[in-house]
């Protein structure tokens, strides 16, 4: 009986492991929404690093330590944060910025895991609205592909997303 319980747990981690190794080694995760505002008057909350304060759903520690270099917008401004393990601590910058059209960030995180990622917001108008798409794409190490094999992160992530776009498209066209 426990031969039978140990085979079946070797094949089932075989199975996983396999699975992972067939995974690609990037990932991208993307969210949109439509904003019944001017691109112009959405731009200022995503370049802006202070502004992703009332929106952001990863501000979820009121006790999170919080440090923005003192230009909180624009290419170069840096946010960067550390709180409990919901939060993980990390840093993010600003690498472009195209008003009012596109931002890239690079985001690093330390914990809970480490990660170096791309981060990118278009807002593309579209006739009354605004089509603004948050994207977040990098490396998938061994590991990573093992626990999105577990878990869907793309559907953990993207909830996220879409959190945070609802709260920013309720700033906007507030």
């Amino acid at each position: 009986m426990i031969t039978v319980i140990v085979i079946i747990v070797a094949l089932t981690v075989a199975v996983v492991l396999a699975l992972a190794a067939a995974k690609p080694d990037t990932f991208r995760i993307q969210r949109s929404a439509s904003i019944k505002a001017a691109p112009d008057k959405i731009f200022p909350f995503i370049s802006d690093l202070k502004s992703h304060l009332a929106w952001s759903p990863f501000e979820k520690d009121p006790a999170m330590k919080r440090t923005f270099t003192d230009a909180g917008n624009g290419r170069g401004a840096v946010y960067e944060w550390d709180g409990n393990r919901k939060v993980g601590a990390g840093r993010i910058q600003v690498m472009t910025v195209s008003a009012p059209f596109l931002v890239t960030m690079e985001l690093m995180m330390f914990r809970p895991f480490k990660a170096h990622n791309l981060v990118e917001f278009t807002v593309e108008p579209k006739g009354e609205a605004t089509n603004v798409s948050w994207a977040m794409q990098g490396r998938q190490p061994f590991m990573a592909k093992v626990m999105g094999t577990l878990i869907n992160c793309d559907k953990m992530v993207g909830r996220e997303f879409e959190s945070g776009l609802a709260k920013l498209k309720a700033l906007a066209e507030g």
